[in-house]
Parts: structure tokens; sequence; C-alpha cells
């Protein structure tokens, strides 16, 4: 999970960094830091001066000696200005090589168009600066996107019952299920509904605890539940997946009625509620054990391997929000193991972390 978070951090990093530069705006700061820069050197110069002339009142030097130091320090400080100007010229000059090979972006028109690759794809994004326009395009959208974060409990049903829960072999409150993802969301219509289709990418995290000091052990091509002779204070079996939900979206929020009379499209401002599915594949299954072994000595043990879990997940999925949070369910319908009638139910609260316009 650390991973993933630091993939996530990185990427909004590096977008914020492109589009943080414009060519006006680090002209201008050049500028700006060649104004500072004179005035630093002048002020310091007049500082000497006014030391030279309190000297020579009071005969501590001679008319001869003060110009001698006077002329001294201008010469001292002309020649740090022109240093120190030098190498702000240099940064402008860089600077205009890197505008007209395009590295550096303008910000004379009405919007700028950054561009991020990764790996062989290239994903270009169109920042407006106009305040007007960019209330403009905000109530023409139909697409926003939302950071997706969800946890909560996690079990499984035994032939599609939820009786079966009552004699589960997994700790009901201590497995737990967690979710981060990104979704995007678009209006069905052109002019502004409720309707919405939702979708995106998430990554999951499924840990069952075993019951009554049960551990999962490999049997060919089947894996059962067998008690440890060894007293264990953690067995928890832990299935990662990589998915693709899909919801079809009803959003009760209420439209806005601007000034011209045109209805602007509203989302996550009041109820929504969602239901589809989502389809995806595991990227690993690890069982954790930890124990202490005869001679006192605590133990924590790792074991990877995919114990018969089926590869690839599919299944159904609801949400019932209000604005960013809200109750939420999954339930695949691929067995969590191969030849076994077992699937994984999830149940938590799920957060739309952040709605970001397109």
């Amino acid at each position: 999970m650390k991973r993933i978070l630091i993939v996530l951090v990185l990427l909004c990093t590096t977008i914020a960094q492109s589009q943080s530069k414009f060519f006006e705006d680090e002209v201008a700061e050049i500028s700006k830091k060649i104004d500072e820069i004179t005035k630093q050197q002048k002020d310091s110069l007049k500082q000497k001066v006014k030391i030279i002339n309190l000297k020579l009142e009071r005969n501590e030097i001679s008319n001869e000696m003060a110009g001698s130091l006077k002329k001294e320090a201008s010469q001292y400080h002309a020649n740090r200005i022109e240093e120190l100007i030098s190498i702000q010229e240099q940064k402008l000059q860089q600077l205009v090589q890197d505008k007209t090979n395009g590295k550096i972006a303008s910000n004379s028109s009405d919007y700028e168009e950054d561009v991020l690759t990764i790996g062989k794809s290239t994903f270009r994004f169109k920042i407006f600066k106009n305040d007007s326009i960019r209330k403009m395009k905000r109530r023409k959208r139909r697409t926003t996107t939302q950071f997706v974060f969800a946890l909560g409990v996690n079990n499984v049903l035994v032939n599609h019952s939820l009786e079966s829960l009552n004699t589960s072999n997994y700790k009901f409150w201590q497995s737990h299920f967690y979710e981060l993802g990104l979704s995007w969301k678009t209006r069905l219509s052109k002019k502004p509904s409720k309707l919405y289709f939702k979708y995106g990418l998430s990554f999951l995290w499924n840990n069952l605890r075993a019951k009554n000091n049960k551990f999962h052990v490999l049997n060919g091509n089947t894996t059962n539940l067998t008690v440890n002779p060894i007293s264990l204070s953690e067995s928890r079996l832990r299935h990662v997946q990589m998915t693709f939900p899909m919801y079809l979206e009803v959003d009760f929020s209420k439209n806005k009625k601007y000034s011209d009379g045109k209805i602007g499209d509203r989302t996550h401002k009041s109820f929504r509620f969602g239901l589809g599915g989502f389809l995806g594949f595991k990227l690993g299954t690890r069982q954790y054990l930890e124990y202490t072994n005869p001679t006192g000595i605590r133990v924590e043990e790792v074991q990877e391997n995919s114990f018969n879990t089926n590869t690839l997940n599919y299944g159904l999925g609801a949400y019932f929000s209000y604005r960013g949070v809200g109750l939420y369910t999954k339930y695949d319908l691929n067995p969590l193991f191969n030849d076994t009638d077992i699937r994984n139910i999830s149940i938590g609260v799920r957060f739309d972390l952040l709605e970001l316009s397109l």
C-alpha cells in the first residue's frame, strides 16, 4: 500500500510542477531579482560612504584617504552588481532558449497546455487562467474526477448465503478491507441531469483473519483451514487486487441556475446512489502468522503463495452516499479459492475525497 501512495504522491507532484512555470512569470522574477541586487549593493555603498564621512569628520582619516576609500568602495560594489546581474542574464538567456525549444509555456493565451509523459503514455492538461473562461468551462463540464478511499469489514459467503456469516471460519470485525483508487464520473446526457456513469481504477487489500487458531494449508489444488498445533496470535490471509469498477450513479444534487438563466450541473452536494460492478485481477496473496515458539521467541512468519485463489476477479457493488461519504458494499461473484463455493464480501464506508474538474 505504501508503494501505491508514493506513486500517487509523485504523480500529483509531477503534475503540479509541470503547471508551475510560465515564461512571463519567470522573466518577471528575474527582473525583480536584478532590481533587488542593484538596490542591495547601492544601499551597502551608501552605508560605507556614511562611515567614511563620519571618520573624516572625526579627523580619523585625511581628505585624500577618504576619497580613495570611497572610490574603492564604489568600484567594489559596481563589480558586484555586474557579477550578480551577469548570473541573472545567463538565466534569462537559458529561459529564452527553453521558450524557443518549447520547454516552458507562455501565459499570454487564455489557457496553458501542459504535457506529462509516463512510459509510452502522454497526458495533456489545459489550465485556464482567465477566471470567466474557467467558470464557463465548469458550467459545461460533463466529467469530474475523484480520489476514492474505502475501508470496512471483510468476510466470505458460502453458496451466496448471508446466513453463512454466522458460521464463518473468519473473524467478522477483525477482517478488514482497504481500497484506494481514482474514478471518473461522466454525465450521460449533454444537458444537466441526475444520471452518471462512474468508472475508474482501484487497488484493494482484502484481509481474512481465521478463527479458532486455524491457518491455511495447501493440499494439492485445494486449500484447507487447519488447526495449528502452536497457539497463534495472528493468522491472516491477505490478497491484493487491481480492479476496474463501473457504476451507474444517480446524483440528487440540485443543479445551479445562473443569472443568465442557464442551468449548471452540480454534483456531490446531496445524496448519491450507485449500482454496478467491477472486473480485475489479483496481484498477490500472502499469509501472515505470528506465534511464540517453544523457546519463547516471538516469530512473525510471511508465506507468499497463491493458495489456489482465483486470479480473475469480478463482482457486484453498490454505495449510498451523502456528499463525499457513504455506505459501501461489494461482492465477488467468482469463488475465492478454486473448486469452492466461498466468495468474498466487503461492507464499509466509502470516501470520494476530492472532486476535480476536467
